[in-house]
């Protein structure tokens, strides 16, 4: 009983990491549900203008792609990074007029290789992404790299004691306490500032990192 337990937890792990197949497609509409409220606090917190070059990092089941293009209008531009094959697919799906008008564009890439030239960024979010994320010091330099100075990147993660309770967090999550995320941060030259939003099960923590 305990293999069979382990590897559910363990598929499940994987699904949230990197969502793909026939079961992938469910995970992104959990994603999405369950993602909305911290994505949308992020995108408020990073308050993108009309016209801005934006991102989002690891944008799952692609809510944050959505909100991110009605804040830039049709003179902005969305970049949307995102490893998971299945997940850009279904945002090309999702997006397809957005894509064609060059407003949005869709690519491979990581937290510590974004793709993006240096000093591109107006603003971007990265929600529910770290946990799967080796090294941090070389994600937070890759982020503030491709920020403008004055852009904003803000990060969003569950609680690590809340998100520890979880049983499939055991199987491939990485749990940073807050305070050294902020200190990575705060290594690469961003000014971070630290706000909650309580969310139920899982209490979220919106760092607004923003680049001098």
């Amino acid at each position: 009983m305990t293999g069979v337990k382990d590897r559910l937890l363990t598929t499940i792990a994987d699904q949230l990491g990197n969502p793909h197949g026939l079961l992938g497609k469910g995970v992104a509409f959990v994603l999405n549900r369950g993602n909305k409220r911290a994505i949308s606090a992020a995108v408020d917190a990073a308050a993108p203008r009309p016209g801005a070059t934006v991102a989002d990092i690891g944008f799952g089941g692609g809510v944050g792609l959505g909100l991110l293009l009605d804040r830039v209008g049709t003179e902005g531009t969305v970049h949307g990074i995102e490893p998971a094959p299945d997940m850009r697919e279904r945002a090309r799906a999702r997006f397809a007029m957005e894509t064609a008008a060059g407003r949005l564009t869709l690519t491979d890439g990581s937290l510590t290789a974004l793709g993006l030239a240096e000093a591109s960024l107006d603003a971007a979010i990265t929600v529910n992404t770290l946990y799967f994320l080796d090294d941090l010091p070389a994600a937070c330099t890759e982020l503030a790299r491709v920020l403008r100075p004055g852009g904003t990147v803000v990060v969003g993660i569950g609680d690590p004691e809340a998100m520890g309770k979880m049983p499939f967090t055991a199987y491939g999550f990485t749990l940073r306490p807050v305070d050294d995320v902020i200190a990575a941060l705060t290594a690469a030259g961003l000014t971070v500032e630290h706000t909650t939003l309580p969310n139920p099960p899982v209490p979220h923590h919106l760092l607004i990192a923003r680049k001098s």
